[in-house]
């Protein structure tokens, strides 16, 4: 009897090596890695690309239901070159990593701010824009020195931006009201939550352009950074890829043509040429 079951289990260890071995050989590498390759992508037909849908100008969903802005303008592009759909991912500020480590996307387009500390935990593409932080608050009250804050004072912020981290390591003593939406942080301000809301400069002067009351009394704080595609750490094949579509876009000066279409109304042609990278060229 023992004989027989040991006969057996040798006959079945090859039979579950070999299936062991055809499971993985069709998943592939990149399946267990959490990412998707370029050619998988094709093969799939879809793109799924996570981006803001309450960021206006930068990634919005309209009053049609469709997405729209600067990042949705370069999605399309993207999409169109890959020859397939694309499937938009609404996605927070906070959940931009983590949508990439699950392999919820492909791609982020979410006006991700280039940091070391995310070069970590993702890997980036070229830059396509340039952005600092900045500081908006009411007019009648006008925040331009942080200095001048009092102890009660609460500056609101989005978590998992720039400006969270900004704060946290430079003023630590400033007290912060954090927000996981766009449209909370916005309603906040406008509540008189916080005697000011910083973000990127980009956002806080569309906010004030697109409402009167309000004035950006920081418009640069910190370093000059970059915004730029990011993927799955480890995900070579469409890293390049994204890499060589931003230099020939840049050929074609499509970065300031996507600046032209999506945010001229609000920013005016004074910011073009300070905001945009063409090709992934920031000097």
């Amino acid at each position: 009897m023992k004989k027989r079951k040991l006969l057996k289990k040798l006959i079945a260890l090859p039979l579950i090596a070999a299936m062991t071995a055809g499971i993985l050989a069709g998943c592939g590498a990149s399946e267990s890695s959490g990412f998707r390759t370029v050619d998988q992508i094709k093969q799939s037909g879809t793109v799924r690309i996570g981006v803001f849908s309450d960021k206006n100008p930068f990634g919005y969903i309209d009053e049609n239901g469709e997405y729209q802005g600067y990042d949705i303008y370069l999605a399309e592009r993207i999409g169109k070159d890959l020859g397939v759909n694309i499937e938009y991912v609404s996605t927070e500020a906070a959940s931009r990593t983590e949508f990439l480590q699950t392999g919820k996307v492909d791609i982020i387009l979410a006006n991700f701010t280039v940091t070391d500390q995310r070069k970590e935990e993702v890997d980036f593409a070229l830059p396509y824009m340039n952005v600092a932080l900045g500081v908006v608050s009411p007019s009648d009250k006008v925040v331009d020195d942080l200095s001048k804050l009092g102890e009660n004072d609460e500056v609101i912020v989005i978590s998992g931006t720039t400006a969270e981290t900004y704060f946290t390591e430079n003023y630590p003593d400033i007290k912060l009201q954090k927000y996981d939406t766009y449209a909370s942080a916005k309603t906040a301000l406008e509540n008189k939550n916080g005697v000011a809301w910083a973000n990127d400069n980009t956002e806080v002067i569309a906010y004030a352009m697109q409402n009167e009351g309000y004035t950006v009394g920081i418009p640069s704080l910190g370093s000059e950074d970059t915004i730029a595609p990011a993927v799955t750490k480890g995900n070579e094949t469409l890293l390049n890829w994204l890499n060589d579509e931003i230099t020939a876009l840049g050929e074609e000066k499509f970065f300031h043509a996507d600046y032209e279409a999506t945010l001229m109304d609000t920013y005016g042609a004074e910011y073009e040429d300070q905001l945009v990278v063409e090709g992934g060229k920031t000097e």
